[in-house]
């Protein structure tokens, strides 16, 4: 199928055929689902937090092995290394710097200088106002229909309030899986949208297809927004684990927070030094305390334990509402195309039933004259 094509301020500023996003998902968002969404014709996003700096490495050559089109790199805006791999970016060529929390000036400023797009998320306008005076190019905003890492407010009132406070492009995330939600957020004055969870759902993702079949059981109300995981509000699918972590006591999750921080630790090779230093700029970048940092170690291991390892009874599963009306496992290819020639019969249909068609002969736009006399 060819899609009709979009031209936004996302695409024209990325390079990418189509305005969407795929975000960047912790142990999700790899060499293989980026480079199919790349292939496809939407921006794809490799998820860095979860990689070592060597891994990154690996991981955009290996992209650029699969594609020549363009992609970017999900990164913490507060980690240790952050210059670092930003470093990588610059000098693989890579097209888009995404953030999950504000980078600094000065590192905005050395993106733009390479001619990296800078692209943070964020989630409220106050928000989105700092990181435009910094010099962000575009900014993403998920509401709280997205799965992970997510705030109180539903995307038709958060999407509206950031394009009212900036004046660059802004990207819709957070319910979004369809021609008809990429219709509405262009209506809204959208430059595109983001998803996670359907590309997620995807026969490109490297899921397990057992979860990736797991994650289709599930309806509109198979998430749960919870804090017990690693003290932020996290909507992850309301699995019997998950229960239990909400119902179990403080003790028993000081315990597995202690554990799994040491996994993870073995598992990325960090030093304790980094790590320490990672969870002070952390507490100091946010309203987080100790104990919140502490529990937030309890993240990538619980993800991994659930969307590599496929073990749903000692893992979670990120996951946003739009689970509860995802049926399929498309590829990118397919998906994106889909989306795209939707949205064109949505907004074609919609603009075919409000706008009446102009009278032969009269001026568009000119108020229809008088009844003819009979």
């Amino acid at each position: 199928m060819t899609a009709t094509r979009f031209s936004t301020p996302l695409t024209e500023l990325t390079g990418v055929e189509h305005p969407i996003v795929q975000t960047g998902m912790g142990w999700v968002a790899g060499p293989r689902l980026v480079s199919a969404t790349a292939e496809a014709g939407a921006l794809g996003l490799l998820a860095s937090a979860t990689m070592s700096i060597d891994q990154l490495e690996k991981a955009i050559l290996e992209v650029q092995e699969r594609t020549d089109r363009p992609f970017g790199v999900n990164l913490r805006a507060d980690a240790s290394d952050a210059g670092a791999r930003v470093d990588l970016l610059i000098r693989y060529g890579v097209k888009v710097a995404s953030f999950a929390l504000a980078p600094k000036p000065e590192l905005i400023a050395r993106l733009k200088e390479h001619d990296v797009v800078v692209m943070p998320s964020v989630g409220a306008a106050k928000h989105a106002r700092k990181v435009a005076s910094w010099g962000a190019d575009l900014v993403l905003v998920q509401g709280g229909e997205g799965g992970g890492h997510t705030g109180p407010v539903p995307t038709t009132l958060l999407l509206p309030s950031v394009l009212d406070a900036v004046d660059i492009p802004v990207i819709a995330a957070g319910g979004f899986f369809d021609g008809r939600g990429l219709a509405a957020a262009l209506s809204y004055g959208a430059a595109g949208i983001g998803m996670g969870t359907r590309f997620l759902l995807t026969s490109d993702s490297a899921v397990p297809d057992a979860i990736k079949q797991k994650y289709l059981e599930f309806g509109l109300t198979g998430t749960v927004v919870t804090t017990k995981a690693d003290g932020m509000p996290h909507r992850l699918l309301r699995t019997p684990f998950i229960e239990a972590l909400e119902s179990g006591n403080r003790v028993r999750r000081a315990a597995s927070t202690v554990r799994r921080a040491l996994a993870y630790k073995r598992m990325s090779g960090a030093s304790w030094r980094s790590l320490v230093s990672d969870g002070w700029s952390m507490t100091r970048g946010s309203d987080r305390s100790w104990t919140q940092t502490m529990q937030a170690a309890n993240t990538p291991m619980l993800l991994k334990a659930g969307l590599v390892d496929g073990d749903t009874s000692a893992g979670m599963l990120a996951s946003g509402q739009a689970v509860g009306v995802i049926d399929d496992l498309p590829s990118c290819e397919e998906l994106v195309a889909r989306i795209v020639a939707d949205a064109v019969t949505h907004l074609t249909a919609a603009h075919a039933a409000l706008v009446p068609p102009t009278p032969a002969g009269a001026e568009p736009g000119a108020e229809p004259g008088p009844p003819p006399k009979r």
